[in-house]
């Protein structure tokens, strides 16, 4: 292969040249410099060569896409680099190649707009540019019905792997998001008679991270009806989908849905409200403000019938207008006639056909069930916390600009912090990154003189700035990892058989929960004396699990709450977890949703009033957590190697004589109580207290005062 060349920039010889999205040269350098190589690859974009007697020797010729992509000027001296297809080229070959379309010219297209059909111009495409290889980015001119169109190639597939770039075959199917004016007959080209899936859109190129699969659902349920000609839907007897509800926790990305959906479909710009706005203090302006929002679709609908655009209306917070009728107070009734004037316009008698009405929320509970049956808001999709591919996605998002500008260290691992971002959402990971971010460019600042601007040039994001945000931003959904360490901030002491044996079974109903499949709810209770570790063993077994998700529900959460509030508090406890509404005891028997794995470890020091509720009866396990004997007492002595001799551990066991034994919290502070009085000793008779014969150390005489004040 010939060596890299530099030519002069010039415009394409003739306006039919410009439309073949080749690049030309004269004749003679044609074949003396690219060596029998079909191609010109120029700034990573790889052009086919043809040749023109109108262009002169020393020069290339663009088209005015090509060189805007290239962001060459005429003129402009330009590197090429002869390019041939790999030896295996079937591993170029694309499956799918997704453009944007709009207009060549700044000044638009025919009058009234054009409506291209998209399943006429893929094979189109496919066949004129047959043996072209496209990149990703890449601008070209194509005619089609008579109108110069420009395309942008936002996305290439090759046998479902996504590449930045491909061959064109006539196999290739094509998919298109018209910008400016151009309105698509239908949503998918297919070139050759191959099919083309919304699965294979590139989401990334939306700022969508890890929402793949309920894109896919979306489509399938709300979108695909839409893309057939009218005439075929009404054969088969079918109406479109009217509503969708998207629901999950906050920060998940359904309000990035709702509104990237109406630039996927080729709709009308959505109306966002949100819920709140709604509502209005004079009598019936709240009816008034929803029957606004239908009043467009109204009057389009009536004088193109099933020809007019979808229109999209977006409630985000639509629980806030759409409560369960007859729960609103102040009397006013508001509330309820919002829900009566919703369902009239999406399933009433007047309906219409060509709406989508897309609600938000994070309390599906709280909806109005009329609402959410088929005909209204029919589609459910639970928008929940990426995992660990989707959370990949997401980071190369919100790092990507980081990436180009060369302002990410090289140490960063996008792979290891998709590991560690567990439970977290988009809206989390984009502010751990901002806060990573953050820690570079404060590195920056002279703090002495704010005023003066950072070098822009010396911020990198490095991996210890992404270890500081992990430290800074928490998931609001992940496990409690503080508060759970705060119940065994001195680990477990081993203590004989019984307490192994206690954490053995833990440990097996964990990997239970974890693995079985017959078993996705278990629930286990601790029951024993105050102070004899059943917390600890709960915390412990709770970390150990590394369990995405571990909530603490503890007494101190529903101090000055009253019974409606401890029920919503307990509510949302198991909501955060697997999002059901119900009761104390039925949270405990109801089984999660699909796929979700649940373990509920309670702990309580008076079985007897759960008995009398009937409540130890909703956990499967009940396991006993008692005091320490004799030898679990010497056990932890020895364990907490507080005395020298041999012979005062057996005195110190000896102090809790009896059958009722001691709780080994309460041993532990005897022991903390009784080493502080030793340390106190020895400082004042002037020994030191960090030698090692003296650190730690416990005295019986001490011990035996500290047992005796913890029994006045």
């Amino acid at each position: 292969m010939a060596a890299t060349f530099t030519l002069v920039a010039k415009a394409c010889p003739g306006a039919e040249a410009a439309l073949t999205n080749c690049v030309f040269l004269h004749p003679t350098e044609h074949a003396s410099l690219l060596g029998g190589a079909k191609y010109v690859e120029v700034g990573g974009i790889v052009l086919s060569a043809a040749q023109h007697p109108g262009v002169a020797p020393g020069s290339i010729g663009f088209s005015q896409p090509q060189r805007r992509c290239a962001r060459l000027n005429l003129d402009d001296q330009v590197t090429c680099r002869p390019y041939s297809l790999p030896a295996g080229r079937r591993e170029l070959g694309a499956t799918t190649a997704v453009c944007t379309i709009e207009y060549l010219s700044a000044k638009g297209g025919p009058p009234g707009g054009s409506k291209v059909d998209g399943d006429a111009l893929g094979p189109v495409l496919a066949s004129r540019f047959a043996e072209q290889v496209w990149t990703v980015g890449q601008e070209l001119a194509a005619d089609f019905d008579g109108v110069n169109y420009r395309l942008t190639v936002q996305d290439v597939t090759v046998d479902g792997k996504t590449r930045e770039r491909g061959l064109i075959t006539a196999q290739t199917a094509f998919a298109f998001e018209a910008m400016g004016g151009i309105k698509l007959a239908r949503g998918v080209g297919a070139g050759g008679g191959a099919s083309f899936s919304f699965e294979h859109f590139n989401f990334q190129k939306l700022g969508i991270g890890g929402l793949d699969r309920e894109f896919s659902d979306i489509f399938r349920r709300a979108f695909a009806s839409r893309v057939f000609p009218p005439a075929v839907v009404q054969r088969m007897g079918i109406n479109h989908v009217k509503g969708m509800l998207l629901h999950g926790p906050p920060g998940t990305g359904k309000t990035l849905i709702a509104r990237q959906i109406g630039k996927l479909l080729n709709g009308r710009d959505p109306k966002v409200v949100n819920g709140p706005e709604i509502l209005n203090k004079y009598v019936g302006q709240s009816e008034e403000n929803i029957r606004a929002l239908f009043a467009d679709a109204e009057s389009e609908y009536a004088s193109r019938g099933d020809d007019s655009d979808l229109h999209i209306i977006i409630f985000d917070e639509i629980d806030a207008i759409c409560k369960q009728r007859g729960t609103t107070g102040g009397g006013t009734g508001v509330g309820d006639t919002v829900v009566n004037q919703l369902l009239t316009k999406m399933d009433g008698v007047d309906a219409l056909n060509n709406i989508l009405v897309i609600g938000m929320t994070n309390r599906k509970d709280m909806i109005d069930e009329a609402l959410l049956r088929p005909g209204r808001f029919e589609v459910h999709i639970e928008i929940g916390l990426p995992d660990e591919a989707g959370r990949l996605q997401i980071l190369k998002i919100h790092t990507a600009k980081m990436v180009a500008s060369n302002h990410m260290d090289g140490d960063v691992s996008l792979d290891v912090l998709a590991t560690r971002t567990r439970n977290f959402s988009g809206a989390e990971i984009e502010g751990m990154v901002k806060s990573a971010a953050s820690f570079a460019l404060a590195r920056q600042v002279d703090e002495s003189d704010l005023k003066r601007p950072g070098a822009a040039e010396g911020v990198l994001v490095s991996d210890k700035d992404f270890d500081r945000a992990l430290s800074e931003v928490r998931p609001a959904f992940g496990a409690a990892t503080d508060e759970l360490g705060s119940f065994a901030r001195g680990g477990l002491v081993p203590h004989g058989a019984r307490f192994e044996q206690l954490r053995s079974t833990l440990g097996s109903l964990v990997q239970q929960a974890r693995a079985s499949p017959k078993t996705p709810l278990l629930t286990c209770l601790l029951s024993g004396a105050p102070g004899a570790g059943k917390t600890a063993l709960a915390a412990t077994a709770a970390l150990a699990s590394e369990f995405p998700f571990a909530k603490v529900v503890s007494p101190q959460h529903f101090l000055s709450m009253g019974e409606a509030g401890k029920c919503a508090a307990l509510i949302k406890a198991f909501q955060d977890s697997y999002r059901s509404p119900l009761s104390l005891l039925v949270l405990l028997k109801q089984p999660p949703p699909a796929g979700r794995k649940l373990l509920v470890i309670g702990t309580t020091s008076q079985p007897g009033v759960l008995d009398a509720m009937d409540a130890t009866s909703a956990f499967d396990v009940q396991l006993d957590v008692p005091r320490l004997d004799a030898d679990g007492i010497r056990a932890v002595l020895a364990a907490e190697g507080c005395f020298a001799d041999v012979g005062d551990v057996e005195r110190a066991a000896a102090c809790f004589a009896g059958p009722d034994g001691v709780a080994v919290k309460k041993l532990l502070t005897i022991v903390e109580m009784a080493r502080q009085r030793t340390a106190e000793a020895i400082a004042q008779r002037g020994e030191d207290p960090d030698a090692p014969s003296s650190k730690g150390r416990v005295e019986f005489a001490d011990f035996a005062e500290s047992v005796a004040d913890v029994r006045a």
